[in-house]
């Protein structure tokens, strides 16, 4: 993917258009595609901790992650709000992002593994980007989701 901006920025330093643009981006595609009424806002945004990674272009925002520190949903850092923009799927922007929200936690929160719950019909989509299924499936607001996990790098002392 070319000519992306890839931002990352805590709660504080979203200006008022770039949090508009991500929670419309969330809402589109997580409340409204996928048909599922569920509480959006969670309050795990504003955590200090939290980092949001925003992927720009031509000054529109066309993906979005988040990154929760330890504790927020496992006691393990966590990346979910995995989303990228009708337009612009299929070009492989996804997995990029993940690949960035994965060292940014790895800077971040070194010493842990990394924990998603995942929607079940994106398994292949995770595990080839190294996280292992974890556990059973289970619904979480009527779509089926996984826990899986991915090992932190080997340390090299």
């Amino acid at each position: 993917m070319t000519d992306i901006s890839w931002i990352k920025k805590h709660f504080d330093e979203l200006d008022i258009e770039q949090l508009y643009d991500l929670l419309k981006l969330r809402v589109d595609v997580f409340v409204v595609q996928q048909q599922c009424a569920y509480p959006e806002l969670d309050n795990k945004d504003k955590d200090s901790e939290t980092i949001h990674l925003l992927g720009i272009q031509q000054g529109k925002l066309i993906s979005y992650c988040r990154i929760l520190a330890p504790g927020q949903s496992y006691p393990q850092p966590s990346i979910g709000r995995v989303v990228v923009a009708d337009s612009h799927r299929g070009q492989g922007l996804a997995g990029e992002m993940l690949q960035m929200a994965i060292r940014l936690s790895n800077l971040s929160w070194p010493e842990y593994d990394i924990k998603i719950g995942a929607q079940e019909h994106l398994l292949l989509f995770y595990q080839s980007h190294g996280f292992s299924p974890e556990g059973p499936s289970y619904l979480e607001d009527g779509i089926p989701h996984v826990d899986m996990i991915l090992q932190r790098p080997p340390t090299t002392e």
